[in-house]
């Protein structure tokens, strides 16, 4: 990664994910899951203090040196282990049917290769687990999502890759995914072309 991309693009993740409107949904992500989780997009940390009590500790996966650093004190004042454990969703370093559950945050829409962090996240979790995800993604609105096409160059080139036109629905039924309770929504107070999220849970097909 250049210096932008390095040094720059997490502390604006930060600010722009960071958003206290963002906590209660955060929240209802973490809810369902209980047991060994994987937290891929770990960024700065800013589901900590949000995991439920069922949570007995949690692999992190996070790219970024600089991320994990700004994450520091939140890993270091959490009442549940949290041990940074890859680098890369899209191979990750655990044995199949390893994790009870997965949660993802804001982190679907920089992956390179997406259906191979899904196929992985798939794989490592065991039947019957479960996946949490807050993700924003393509609007379901033919208007927003024409502005989406027009603004995702300038997105990615600002932020690290970012998509705006992933459906993340669509991608986590082709990886194998079964959906659960899924809302879609846009986020109040944020344009609609960058609001546009999906939270609800996933199982293994």
């Amino acid at each position: 990664m250049g210096f932008y991309d390095d040094r720059v693009v997490p502390h604006l993740v930060h600010l722009a994910c960071g958003m206290s409107a963002l906590t209660p949904l955060r929240q209802r992500a973490c809810a369902p899951l209980s047991g060994r989780m994987l937290e891929v997009g770990f960024g700065s940390g800013l589901n900590v203090g949000l995991y439920p009590d069922t949570i007995t500790e949690v692999a992190a996966v996070e790219p970024s040196d600089v991320g994990w650093r700004m994450a520091a004190d939140r890993v270091a004042e959490s009442s549940v282990p949290i041990e940074r454990s890859g680098l890369d969703g899209q191979k990750l370093p655990f044995e199949d049917d390893s994790f009870d559950a997965a949660l993802s945050t804001f982190t679907l829409c920089t992956i390179p290769d997406l259906r191979a962090a899904l196929t992985e996240i798939r794989r490592v979790l065991r039947p019957g687990g479960t996946l949490g995800f807050l993700e924003h993604g393509l609007a379901p609105d033919e208007k927003v999502r024409r502005w989406q096409h027009r603004l995702e160059p300038i997105q990615k080139r600002l932020v690290g890759g970012c998509h705006l036109t992933r459906d993340v629905r669509a991608e986590l039924t082709a990886a194998g995914f079964t959906l659960g309770s899924v809302d879609s929504f846009y986020q109040p107070g944020v344009p609609k072309p960058h609001g546009a999220l999906s939270l609800g849970t996933a199982v293994p097909a």
